[in-house]
């Protein structure tokens, strides 16, 4: 068996990336609502988009805030996290695929560290099995069993990359509820990064939305 000093390389760390992001978000957004009350008049930005989206906002009028999208690729993140994102079902999912992609040839295998097993006695244990499942799956990919019965035995924690598009009303959506203290930790740290990106690049669409980085979690702040 291998030591576990020799397989932490397999250990991944999760990144967020923008791809992409709609230009003059913000922008659009405020002229979209303007048109249903035909109140170009009124346009005089920035103050007025300002002012404008936040009011949508606080009335919940949430439609025209899907006219700005953007996309993201993840990294790192483990299949377990990845079932769970898919599950928006207005967000558009790209996941990378175990029955064509290749573990040790195609991509090196890598699985999540969770923190309470890493703080804990099974740490060792867990790095030890997890190297097990890789070099059982790659004795049996080596044999001629396909890909995708091969996959059967690896990890939940088994890294997938995956790209997600949505438009910035769902990505309010996803960020309530998985940037919550009580949203699972892995999804929520990696929506937290996606959060932070979107504070930047749309700040007043998610200006609500208040990050608490000691506790690493994030609320939503309703306006009265």
């Amino acid at each position: 068996m291998e030591k576990v000093e020799k397989i932490q390389d397999i250990v991944a760390t999760p990144t967020v990336e923008l791809m992409a992001i709609t230009p003059n978000a913000e922008q659009i957004i405020e002229m979209s609502c303007r048109t249903c009350y035909l109140s170009f008049h009124r346009y005089n930005p920035p103050h007025s988009t300002a002012e404008l989206i936040k009011k949508v906002i606080r009335k919940k009028h949430y439609s025209v805030l899907e006219h700005a999208l953007a996309t993201f690729r993840i990294k790192g993140g483990s299949r377990t996290f990845t079932h769970e994102m898919v599950r928006h079902r207005l967000m558009s999912p790209s996941q990378e695929s175990q029955r064509y992609v290749e573990y040790g040839k195609t991509r090196p295998f890598d699985v999540v560290f969770p923190p309470t097993i890493e703080n804990s006695p099974y740490k060792d244990r867990y790095l030890e099995l997890a190297a097990q499942c890789r070099d059982f799956y790659l004795e049996m990919v080596k044999a001629e069993i396909p890909k995708e019965d091969a996959r059967y035995i690896l990890p939940g924690g088994t890294t997938s990359e995956i790209v997600i598009s949505a438009n910035f009303r769902e990505f309010r959506h996803i960020c309530e509820v998985r940037c919550n203290p009580r949203a699972h930790w892995e999804i929520r740290g990696i929506c937290l990064q996606m959060l932070r990106i979107l504070k930047k690049e749309a700040a007043i669409v998610f200006d609500d939305f208040i990050i608490d980085e000691e506790n690493q979690c994030a609320t939503l702040i309703e306006s009265e």
